[in-house]
């Protein structure tokens, strides 16, 4: 499959972007066309769209998708059919464009005759293939109200997690970027200031001061080159994670990293857990439960471990086993499946997992800038107190000669 980014008009009659997989340009034309779009063009998705960074404005944001399915779960548990539901919906989005579009094109589909997991498919890929399946489970099963409360639960857990690393990450991004700045001030605006006077002395100064000075000297010559590095270094992690067979390369090195490949695998197995619980729970056969989540899970390796792991289910292996097997996932959530299993309370066991990796995921990070934050603060203290040291060696020097 290849990435496309595409244009095209809806049902509506407004212009569309937007990023899709598909074997070729003509399958991806007949899609849009299946699902009453008109395209425009069509051509293989750029680097920026493998990132994102293409993908159109009109895309609902995941807090906004969390809003969407809560209000929608209270409407229909508390009785109101789901056309009039949406109806509503619409009338209360009135301030949001972009829920306000959705949710209208949505509309029309389900008054059509449309199912809503088909409706909300057409949305040019807003919502996951993980998202979709639960809302067809819920409407075979005749209890689409009590899915989309589940579903919301599940989506606000997991952004909750990644809004707890995000934030835990701010202080220590801040403290980085304020002593690089505080770095780069001293050695192109303070030393400077010194140079003129040490030059005049027409004495040899010493070695420390010589290399700040030489240090200083080259930041206000050549600081664009810091800053080519910057972007040489981005753009080529940007190629490098855009193409499958380079990516598997790195993902596996993160897993292996001291202390963050820790946290990256936690964080992975907690969502995993938590994904497979959810499917399990309404209804989605373990095989079909375990392809939806392979596609959710961001780290290669993980999701080959996944793949080689529902070939050994087809093969009427224990998915305990068949994961035991990988040596890629801890051994506590993997006796914990099995425990699930056996005692036929799989669901619920994998939500505990979840739960459990949640917290320990918590933990490694509050441990993480336990140890980031002092070391942050003491490098940069001693990199400070080197150069004003320099500095005063260099005007001792200067004061002996004058003596």
């Amino acid at each position: 499959m290849t990435l496309f980014a595409y244009k095209a008009i809806n049902t509506l009659g407004e212009t569309e972007d937007g990023v899709r997989d598909a074997a070729d340009e003509k399958q991806l034309v007949a899609a849009l066309q299946a699902e009453g779009y008109m395209p425009i063009k069509v051509s293989p998705a750029s680097p920026r769209s493998f990132l994102g960074l293409g993908a159109s404005k009109n895309k609902l944001k995941q807090k906004e998708i969390i809003l969407f399915t809560g209000e929608l779960a209270t409407l229909l548990e508390s009785g109101l059919p789901l056309d009039k539901s949406l109806l509503v919906l619409k009338e209360l989005a009135d301030d949001n464009e972009r829920l306000l579009k959705l949710i209208g094109k949505v509309l029309e589909k389900v008054k059509s005759g449309t199912s809503l997991a088909d409706a909300l498919e057409m949305q040019s890929g807003v919502f996951s293939k993980f998202y979709l399946n639960m809302i067809r489970a819920g409407e075979a099963g005749g209890n689409l109200g009590e899915v989309l409360a589940r579903l919301g639960e599940y989506l606000e857990s997991s952004q909750e997690l990644k809004d707890t690393v995000s934030t835990a990450l701010i202080y220590p991004a801040i403290l980085l970027v304020m002593s690089l700045a505080s770095l780069f001030i001293m050695l192109t605006f303070v030393v400077p200031q010194f140079t003129e006077m040490f030059e005049s002395a027409g004495k040899a100064l010493p070695v420390s001061t010589q290399i700040v000075v030489g240090l200083a000297e080259w930041l206000q010559a050549y600081w664009w080159a810091l800053l080519l590095v910057v972007i040489s270094i981005s753009s080529f992690m940007r190629y490098e994670m855009a193409e499958a067979s380079r990516k598997i390369v790195w993902d596996g090195r993160f897993l292996k990293m001291p202390l963050l490949g820790t946290i990256f695998l936690n964080q992975e197995t907690a969502n995993i857990s938590r994904t497979l619980g959810t499917l399990l729970g309404n209804g989605v056969s373990i095989i079909s439960a375990m392809v939806i989540v392979r596609e959710t899970v961001d780290n290669l390796v993980i999701a080959a471990a996944i793949q080689e792991a529902e070939e050994q289910l087809k093969q009427g292996k224990h998915l305990s086993d068949a994961l035991l097997d990988k040596g890629l996932f801890p051994k506590m959530a993997m006796q914990m499946i099995k425990m699930g299993e056996e005692t036929g309370r799989l669901e619920e066991m994998l939500l505990r997992v979840a739960t459990i990796y949640d917290k320990q995921l918590r933990v490694a990070i509050s441990r993480m800038l336990a140890l980031l934050e002092p070391a942050l603060i003491i490098t940069l203290g001693l990199m400070i107190a080197g150069i004003i040291v320099s500095i005063l060696l260099a005007i001792l020097s200067v004061n002996d000669l004058a003596f």
